[in-house]
């Protein structure tokens, strides 16, 4: 590989949990023959999605291939860590990158970023894929509990009636290439044409919408779609074309540090109670379960509330759990805490 051909990179972006890391795993399991890379951009201080991804254990893409970056915002720091990670992952020749943004993310600004010197000599952006949440698109909202956001809003006027949750799902939108309802196995036929119906009116422009359950598309629809985006973003519009910056303060979040459990199921139930209090999007972590070799993943979305053991502890590793809460501004982090706890 010369420096005259330029590394394509796919943008994976999606509101929070709605199946990115599932859709990049099944990506690296099926990769082809590629040698991939993948460019984590977390919002909060614990890389959930980068140790998931570690604990596959696939060939196609090592440790090593797999870079996370817990800013937030990998559009806000180029030069401190956009540019070291494509250079850390461009030194070890590889074919593919995919970027799995944070969930609060703004796509266009990142795929602006390719268009600085250092970045466009090397790199292009091959396609963004928006993933979308299927069974939450036909409920009609992007997030749990929505209606009581609305609620809130309309009865203060004290407060912003401008949903940052519906702009940041509707800026991923705008910016996509391809769009992904995932979780369709959840859907009867009614859901998925309600869900399939949310899109298109959000669609500025006819982009290719597909179905997934457990993230399986075939790699063959993300990937090679070469469009080299960063040479016509300034025509995909967005709500925040406007603003000469764009911060992430409609949004907070922390971390819970979880001491060693023995009932999966009733952390599960606690992060449920956690994940449905108002103005909290997204909890998701890991717990160490006494007499148990494996690590313990749990992930909740409102009432949707998941939890497996993803690969066992390495033996450097220290048995701590910890949670990750994000959730709109002003959420109250002592009630969520006390939920998670018990």
């Amino acid at each position: 590989m010369t420096s005259l051909i330029r590394v394509p990179c796919t943008i994976v972006t999606g509101f929070l949990g709605a199946g990115k890391t599932t859709l990049i795993r099944h990506l690296l399991e099926n990769a082809g023959g590629r040698k991939l890379a993948v460019i984590v951009n977390e919002f909060g201080d614990v890389g959930i999605d980068g140790e998931i991804l570690k604990g596959c254990g696939i060939e196609a893409c090592p440790e090593d291939n797999i870079v996370e970056l817990s800013n937030g915002c990998l559009c806000c720091t180029v030069a401190d860590d956009f540019v070291p990670a494509l250079d850390q992952i461009l030194a070890r020749e590889v074919d593919h990158i995919l970027i799995e943004t944070s969930g609060l993310a703004l796509p266009k600004p990142l795929v602006q970023a390719f268009q600085w010197p250092a970045i466009k000599s090397r790199v292009t952006v091959d396609g963004v894929v928006a993933v979308v949440d299927g069974p939450a698109l036909a409920e009609g909202r992007v997030a749990h509990d929505m209606d009581a956001l609305d609620a809130q809003r309309a009865a203060d006027d004290s407060l912003d009636h401008d949903d940052p949750v519906e702009e940041v799902f509707q800026d991923q939108i705008a910016c996509a290439d391809l769009v992904i309802i995932s979780k369709s196995d959840l859907l009867d036929a009614t859901a998925a044409e309600t869900a399939g119906a949310r899109v298109s009116a959000a669609l500025p422009r006819a982009v290719s919408v597909v179905r997934a359950a457990g993230g399986k598309v075939d790699p063959g629809v993300m990937l090679g779609l070469g469009l080299a985006v960063e040479n016509e973003i300034e025509n995909r519009k967005t709500h925040h074309d406007d603003e000469l910056d764009h911060d992430h303060d409609d949004f907070d979040s922390f971390v819970v540090a979880i001491p060693e459990i023995t009932d999966p199921a009733a952390l599960a139930a606690r992060v449920t109670a956690a994940a449905e209090a108002p103005d909290v999007l997204r909890v998701k972590g890991f717990a160490a379960v006494a007499g148990k070799p494996l690590r313990l993943l749990v992930q909740g979305v409102g009432p949707r509330v998941s939890h497996h053991f993803d690969r066992p502890w390495k033996a450097e590793e220290a048995r701590r759990g910890a949670l990750v809460v994000i959730g709109l501004k002003g959420f109250d982090r002592a009630a969520v805490e006390r939920a998670l706890l018990g």
